[in-house]
């Protein structure tokens, strides 16, 4: 039986796990990640923790799995997308911080670009994106433009850019591969998803020296050996977060959702060869690529999921631990009337607003911690009914089914709300760890060992819809109207 080991840096922690093709996993590690928020609506990691977390939970996953790397089939690597590092091609060290998908420190910049007549619409036709700070062009003309004579280095040769995987890949294989895969180049911002290319045009209206860029390969590719973990290890499969955990699950045909709940949500809806445009505020991407044939996704980001209860614990000091929440939020029947929007980082999908700042609205006098506790739990369910909504609109595909993983997606009143909010049935899989699986499963198949999903354990717990059409609605409803408020913040 073929094993793998999957490295999934995630935003807060750097994980790994080793797999066999059967989808089960031997072992599992995580190490905490750090952010630092030196401004307001900056939000940083250290290139060289990102690295060495991921370095650590890699090693020890092996240790805790009884495996050396010699008895690996590949390595897989899965991460956080859009987050932007820039170093030096001859001493590998990074000229600034890794710039995180949540920093917002590019609006001025993304204002300027989006002013530019044509420009917006240039971008959504070349890739799939709306420009938005999310993505990772302005960060790249931020950290080159901030170093004195980095950019100069830039159109020389002399830098590199990377999201995560590049960074692991140039990592692990001591700068010998500077890549990436098709689903990370579609989160910057320079990459013609349907050419598979880099956009030359793009690129020079950005100002971004194409120097910088990592070559690209479909998913499903060799990147390289890695003596990193013992032994000489191929890595044969790399895809970003959300379209490895789309491929977890198994949702490789046109209509098949997932739902991934992190520190944000992110929903997506595979559309098979096609390329949806959007017209309802979500963004077209590519799925993983295992074969020649090109596939797409719709996609809705939702910045602040997981975000809203870590800020209840660690912020208000409401719950002391992350799992104290769905108690709370079930000891009353209802949020009371009170509105919770998380925009602590602007609203992503459908609105597009950086602007836009966290409210709490309806309060009385009698709203309580439980109140306040079930309006954040309701706000992550009425963010994603918002998208699925939309990609419906968008594609013409009814949704049959949600199937969710991540971490929240473990609170059964979150999921409860999500299916009586969407109306149709969500299916949490026994196993939700489809992220890493995912990677796991694309170098599976780069090296031929894949097993489709219907040969693996899928024992599911199903949430079915318990509230009618229109009190579904009215809840929609209501939300909308406190999102209208807190958007254009001053």
């Amino acid at each position: 039986m073929a094993r793998f080991l999957a490295l999934d840096q995630g935003s807060s922690s750097s994980r790994a796990a080793v797999f066999d093709t059967d989808g089960h996993h031997t072992a599992i590690v995580q190490r905490p990640l750090a952010a630092r928020f030196p401004r307001p609506g900056w939000v940083e990691h250290d290139p060289a923790e990102l690295w060495n977390t991921q370095l650590d939970a890699g090693r020890d996953a092996l240790l805790a799995a009884g495996v050396s790397a010699l008895e690996l089939d590949g390595v897989a690597i899965t991460n956080q997308r859009e987050t932007t590092l820039v170093w030096s091609r001859r001493s590998g060290a990074p000229i600034g911080p890794a710039i995180s998908w949540q920093d917002r420190r590019t609006a001025d910049w993304c204002a300027a670009r989006r002013a530019e007549p044509g420009l917006a619409d240039l971008v959504r036709e070349r890739t799939g994106l709306v420009i938005d700070p999310y993505f990772a062009a302005g960060k790249i003309s931020w950290l080159i433009d901030q170093l004195p004579g980095a950019r100069a280095l830039a159109e020389a040769g002399e830098l590199a850019f990377g999201t995560v995987d590049s960074w692991l890949i140039w990592k692990l294989t001591e700068g010998a591969v500077h890549a990436t895969d098709v689903t990370n180049a579609s989160r910057t911002m320079l990459f013609d998803i349907e050419r598979g290319a880099w956009d030359e045009e793009l690129c020079k209206l950005f100002g971004i020296p194409m120097a910088l860029l990592p070559q690209v390969k479909p998913s499903a590719s060799f990147f390289g050996d890695t003596t990193a973990f013992g032994g000489t290890v191929s890595v044969m499969g790399v895809a970003g977060d959300q379209q490895a955990a789309l491929f977890g699950h198994g949702c490789l045909a046109p209509g098949q959702a997932k739902n991934t709940y992190g520190t944000g949500c992110f929903v997506l809806l595979h559309t098979g060869d096609e390329v949806v445009r959007s017209t309802h505020g979500l963004i077209t991407t590519r799925a993983a690529q295992i074969s020649r044939i090109k596939e797409y996704a719709l996609e809705g980001a939702v910045f602040d999921a997981g975000t809203v209860v870590q800020w209840l614990r660690d912020e208000l000091g409401l719950i002391t631990r992350t799992a104290d929440i769905e108690p709370l939020a079930a000891s009353v029947i209802d949020s009371g009337g009170v509105v919770l929007v998380p925009a602590f980082n602007g609203l992503g999908s459908p609105n597009w607003d950086p602007t836009a700042r966290a409210g709490i609205l309806g309060m009385t006098r009698g709203t309580s911690r439980a109140h306040i506790a079930r309006a954040a739990l309701e706000s992550i369910a009425l963010q994603s009914a918002e998208v699925l909504i939309a990609m419906q609109a968008d594609s013409g595909m009814k949704l049959h089914e949600l199937v969710v993983d991540g971490g929240a997606s473990a609170n059964d009143l979150l999921m409860q709300m999500q299916a009586d909010l969407l109306g149709v049935p969500v299916r949490r899989p026994h196993n939700i760890e489809a992220t890493a699986f995912g990677a796991a499963a694309i170098a599976a198949h780069t090296t031929g060992s894949y097993q489709h999903a219907e040969d693996r354990d899928m024992d599911s717990t199903v949430f079915e819809p318990m509230i009618s059409a229109d009190e579904a609605a009215s809840r929609l409803d209501l939300w909308r109207r406190a999102v209208k408020r807190i958007c254009n913040w001053p």
